[in-house]
């Protein structure tokens, strides 16, 4: 039974959602605020709003994402701050998905299961090397040259998703829908952000993280 916290200090909102989750089978605990997160059982997924007493939402994502027992459960944000500042702030920070309130219970059910499913492990290629950038997806190592870069748990998909498609361009909408696993209404920056920061850590290798003017991104020629 798959284990998900909801993380809402409205108790109202938050009663709602644990019997949502409940029903559809869900082992569901909730949380006034992010205090003895870290000290509970490590769940499936969470569902966090952003603004809460004590940290808020984002410090909370940021403490998920910097814990190397929490890395990888996905977060789906759910709160009432709409901004696109908002939304790109928690896509980057390593937020799997965002959803705004008011919401229907339906579409954040499906959502929950869309998520997921994204997260059950996948076969994947052992390794991919390319003009000096090496993959290994299991071991979840990139090294250039030998060295080893340390990259977020997007970055690294992202590297993934552009080398096992090598020479190929890809739209930024693809980019998004498929590291991401969703389309962020045609938002295009947090790829952006993404692909700044893969060609930073990559250093001379970032190079072969190439700018298709006007369509997306490719890897290698």
């Amino acid at each position: 039974m798959k284990l998900i916290y909801c993380i809402e200090d409205d108790e109202s909102i938050r009663e709602l959602v644990l019997y949502a989750l409940r029903n559809e089978g869900y082992n569901a605990v909730g949380f006034e605020s992010g205090e003895g997160l870290f000290t509970s059982p490590i769940p499936d997924l969470v569902l966090l709003d952003i603004m809460l007493p004590g940290a808020d939402g984002y410090s909370i994502l940021k403490q998920l994402r910097n814990d190397t027992r929490t890395q990888g459960v996905p977060v789906i944000m759910l709160t009432s701050k709409t901004s696109e500042f908002d939304k790109v702030r928690a896509l980057d920070m390593g937020a799997d998905d965002y959803i705004a309130k008011p919401f229907g219970v339906m579409e954040l059910l499906s959502r929950i299961r869309a998520v997921l499913r994204r997260a059950q492990p996948r076969i994947e290629a052992d390794a991919i090397s390319i003009g000096g950038v090496s993959l290994d997806y299991e071991k979840h190592l990139v090294t250039t040259n030998g060295k080893e870069i340390i990259l977020t748990p997007k970055e690294f998909d992202l590297l993934h998703y552009l080398m096992k498609n090598q020479g190929l361009v890809l739209t930024r909408e693809k980019i998004m829908n498929v590291v991401w696993g969703f389309d962020f209404e045609g938002e295009s920056r947090t790829v952006d952000v993404h692909i700044r920061t893969l060609r930073m850590k990559l250093g001379d290798a970032g190079e072969s993280v190439q700018t298709v003017r006007g369509v997306g991104y490719k890897f290698g020629g």
